[in-house]
């Protein structure tokens, strides 16, 4: 009996996989962190010992300003410090011309002012940097000249008096403001003001505090009430709203 022959076992291909067999699910590949650059990683540490660092000096500049507080409202309570009192102490016209010209109304005059300063302090002495003093007269405000005063120091409960000395020459007023002049310096009630800008500052124990930049404005009174006697009181305005009478 003749046997046929068999046909060889054909080889699989290599990654051949027999459709009868159903798939197993093989092991996923474990997920890998994405590897960031050094200038993206986190710093967290940094962060919070700048936010350390920043709260602490917050507190030490609050308790300061505190102590500083505590310190001035000890100070004030026991010094008490109180602004100088201005008075216009007198005021004299050596001359007052008022001449009209065909160019116009010229007036020349010669003025000397007295202000009376007083420190009202028992327990401060003050000190005054270099004061401006001007003079003006009339409803309009003429000026009359101005001169500078050296800076000086005023000793406890102590009283000065600043003279100063001004004067115009050939200065061009209005026609009609200048017929006013003439007749208020005839009848002597011509109006004068007189403004100081100064700064005044206080003295604890030899150191200097300050000073605090004021305005004195003396005015509103007649050449007649003034050759009488009368003193009157000025207005310090300081920080430009504050006005003392």
């Amino acid at each position: 009996m003749n046997q046929q022959p068999q046909k060889p076992v054909l080889q699989k291909p290599p990654g051949y996989r027999d459709p009868t067999v159903p798939a197993q699910p093989g092991p996923r590949p474990t997920p890998r962190k994405p590897v960031l650059p050094s200038s993206f990683q986190p710093t967290k540490r940094r962060k919070s010992c700048f936010r350390g660092c920043c709260c602490c000096l917050c507190v030490v500049f609050l308790v300061l300003i505190i102590i500083a507080a505590v310190a001035l409202c000890l100070l004030y309570l026991w010094f008490v410090p109180k602004l100088p009192v201005f008075h216009l102490q007198s005021f004299r016209i050596h001359q007052f011309k008022v001449t009209v010209k065909p160019d116009g109304t010229y007036l020349d005059a010669r003025t000397v002012t007295r202000v009376e300063v007083k420190n009202p302090n028992g327990k401060l002495s003050l000190f005054y940097k270099k004061s401006t003093v001007a003079l003006t007269a009339g409803e309009e405000g003429t000026e009359l000249g101005s001169e500078d005063v050296a800076g000086f120091t005023q000793e406890r409960k102590n009283t000065t008096s600043l003279k100063v000395e001004t004067g115009v020459r050939n200065e061009l007023v209005d026609d009609g403001e200048g017929t006013r002049l003439k007749a208020g310096f005839l009848s002597k009630d011509l109006v004068v003001n007189v403004q100081v800008r100064t700064g005044v500052g206080l003295i604890v124990n030899g150191a200097r505090i300050g000073p605090l930049p004021v305005k004195v404005l003396c005015g509103g009174v007649s050449f007649n009430r003034l050759e009488s006697g009368v003193m009157p009181k000025c207005t310090i305005n300081t920080l430009k709203w504050i006005n003392i009478h």
